[in-house]
């Protein structure tokens, strides 16, 4: 399955803000953010005629690197949101913010959404008791994750709720029984995506 694997901490200093792709590193000194919070390359520095399109543009690439998506996926889940009854900008945040492997990291089960997709590609993790290791999957109201008996990965899920500061409140978790879910479907005023999503739809109504 095709994903980017380009360094994560370029990738922040480009969008000009920590996407939190790094797990504990991005709560540490060490952040890209911290010590160069200019873009990178050779005329990071230099001024950018900011234009209508270059806005869009960037919102939609922050939007499509914080949930770790590469083109193709963030255009079809588009069409699919455009598809939806209500706001198509609310139903695009609405079906990323359900992907197993988001939900995963909302619950708190890993400290990054790299290391919540290798978890679930690994078969980790399992949705209403059934082994699921495709982090697309689209969870919905009432389902419940829970880690896979006997996984070899308890500890480092133990460590990463260590890190969790609070949990989505359309979400449920269990940190001590490693359990999560679904209370119901995420409004927009409960994700805290930090994106425009209307200038999304913009760009891709053009």
């Amino acid at each position: 399955m095709a994903r980017d694997v380009g360094p994560k901490c370029r990738v922040c200093r480009r969008e000009g803000m920590k996407l939190f792709l790094k797990g504990e590193r991005c709560l540490t000194e060490k952040c890209a953010i911290e010590r160069r919070s200019y873009p990178p390359g050779e005329h990071g520095r230099g001024r950018i005629k900011q234009s209508e399109y270059l806005l869009q543009l960037r919102e939609k690439q922050k939007a499509r690197r914080y949930y770790g998506l590469l083109e193709k996926q963030f255009r079809n889940y588009y069409a699919k949101a455009t598809k939806g009854s209500g706001i198509t900008g609310e139903n695009l945040l609405r079906i990323l913010e359900t992907r197993l492997d988001n939900v995963v990291y909302r619950l708190g089960f890993a400290s990054s959404r790299a290391q919540s997709r290798q978890l679930v590609r690994h078969g980790h993790f399992h949705v209403n008791g059934r082994r699921v290791n495709i982090p697309s999957f689209g969870v919905r109201p009432d389902d419940i994750v829970t880690m896979a008996p006997g996984s070899a990965a308890e500890s480092v899920i133990r460590d990463a709720t260590d890190l969790t500061a609070s949990v989505a409140p359309w979400l449920q978790a269990d940190h001590e029984g490693l359990t999560g879910k679904v209370l119901k479907w995420p409004e927009r005023a409960e994700i805290d995506t930090p994106v425009q999503e209307s200038l999304i739809v913009e760009l891709y109504s053009k």
